[in-house]
């Protein structure tokens, strides 16, 4: 494992928060510019992008060293781990052959309203048709194929700070 400095670690930090910001502001210009209407797992993956971002922006603050560093780490590979999770069925579900993708269901808003939170989750991962629908491309990959690239990068950089060496400034 590579050798980390403190603040190596600490700009790492900053970064992967950045980076969060930077994913939700594109997710929002293709909800409100796009006209692109987020279906319940691209919401969830919001969800996780946002924890990633608020997570790493506190480390970002505290730079934890020693076993701190470590939690950091592994906090922030079960986060990337979640949201892939989530990317992974949406993918999934994109390349289904059509007779097989799962009819449109409610809108989230509806299921929070009407549902207890368990009953959501196994609706929501059980998947709609409005969540196969693929609505953009960029280099021939899906949002949802896009995002488990950047779930992929974020688990990395997890795996990266909880166990590389860090050096004593």
């Amino acid at each position: 494992m590579p050798i980390l400095t403190p603040s190596f670690v600490r700009r790492c930090h900053i970064a992967a928060a950045l980076a969060a910001v930077a994913l939700i502001a594109v997710a929002l210009y293709f909800q409100y510019v796009m006209n692109l209407e987020p279906c319940p797992l691209c919401i969830f993956q919001r969800v996780a992008v946002m924890a990633l971002g608020v997570w790493a922006g506190v480390a970002a603050a505290i730079n934890p060293m020693g076993w701190g560093r470590r939690v950091v780490g592994v906090v922030t590979v079960l986060l990337a781990i979640a949201g892939g999770a989530v990317a992974g069925r949406q993918v999934w579900l994109q390349h289904l052959p059509e007779d097989q993708v799962p009819a449109c269901g409610p809108g989230l808003d509806y299921m929070l309203d009407m549902f207890p939170m368990r009953k959501v989750l196994d609706l929501v991962f059980r998947g709609s048709g409005e969540c196969a629908e693929v609505h953009w491309t960029f280099l021939g990959m899906s949002i949802a194929e896009w995002m488990l690239v950047v779930f992929s990068g974020f688990l990395a950089f997890g795996i990266l700070i909880a166990f590389a060496r860090v050096r004593r400034s």
